[in-house]
Order: structure tokens, then sequence, then C-alpha cells
């Protein structure tokens, strides 16, 4: 098994996990009835989808 001939400085580590961070998902509004809706997801109010239906959703 590899072992490190050398320290890996603080610095040079927390270059590389830089990009190792939770995003924020995106959010957009339905254009159907306005809803927030994650990005590329159907919206769970309505059922629509880029202007199409997807899920049959009644109101009851």
């Amino acid at each position: 098994m590899a072992h490190p001939k050398h320290k890996i400085s603080k610095q040079r580590r927390d270059k590389r996990r830089t990009h190792d961070k939770a995003l924020v998902p995106q959010l957009s509004t339905c254009s159907n009835c306005g809803a927030t809706v994650m990005y590329h997801h159907v919206c769970p109010e309505c059922g629509y989808y880029r202007g199409r239906q997807i899920i049959n959703k009644t109101v009851a």
C-alpha cells in the first residue's frame, strides 16, 4: 500500500476541496400555476412540465 513521502499542506488540501460543497437547488416558477419547482422536474402542484400535462392532478 502506498504511503505519502511528504506532508500535504493545508492550503494544497483545501484547494483540492474547493469544489466539494453542497449546492443550493435551482428553483423556478411553474408556467402553468406559478408554484416553485425544481428545474427539470414535474410540478408537484399541477403535474405540468414544459407546458404539457404529464401527471393527471385532479383538484378535490
